[in-house]
């Protein structure tokens, strides 16, 4: 039996341009490899995630089409893919900035390698739950 308020939120949504949902995809690959990089290299999941080439062309294409995705489920995606590449750079920083003075007492060490698998696990939560809910032409909550 159909859902009487699907019809409805569909004909208030407005038009997606198909090429744009394609786009997002190509940014999400681009973030999954920064992450494939770091797991098959000697780079880290953050290290290449923040400073890898892959994410950086991804955050760069993010913000060169933002204003054509306003107003869409698209925008959330946009918004959520910006936010994890800032947050993520911001935490590693955090974490090397409080990890750094405590190596002196040596409980520096575990912390970051520790912070550092932490937040590549998030990151790659990010990536996958943000990917799943394009797949499905769902707004991401931000």
């Amino acid at each position: 039996m159909p859902d009487s308020a699907t019809p409805s939120m569909a004909a208030d949504a407005p038009r997606v341009d198909e090429s744009l949902v394609t786009y997002t995809n190509v940014i999400y690959a681009l973030h999954s490899l920064s992450v494939l990089i770091g797991l098959t290299t000697f780079h880290t999941i953050v290290g290449s995630f923040v400073w890898g080439l892959p994410s950086i062309i991804a955050v760069i294409m993010n913000y060169a089409r933002r204003s054509a995705t306003h107003g869409t489920y698209l925008e959330s995606h946009f918004r959520w893919q910006i936010r994890t590449f800032w947050y993520a750079a911001l935490w590693s920083f955090a974490i090397w900035a409080v990890s750094v003075p405590l190596m002196l007492i040596l409980i520096g060490f575990p912390l970051l390698i520790l912070g550092h698998y932490a937040l590549a696990i998030w990151i790659i939560y990010r990536i996958a739950r943000g990917w799943l809910a394009l797949r499905d032409k769902r707004a991401m909550y931000v």
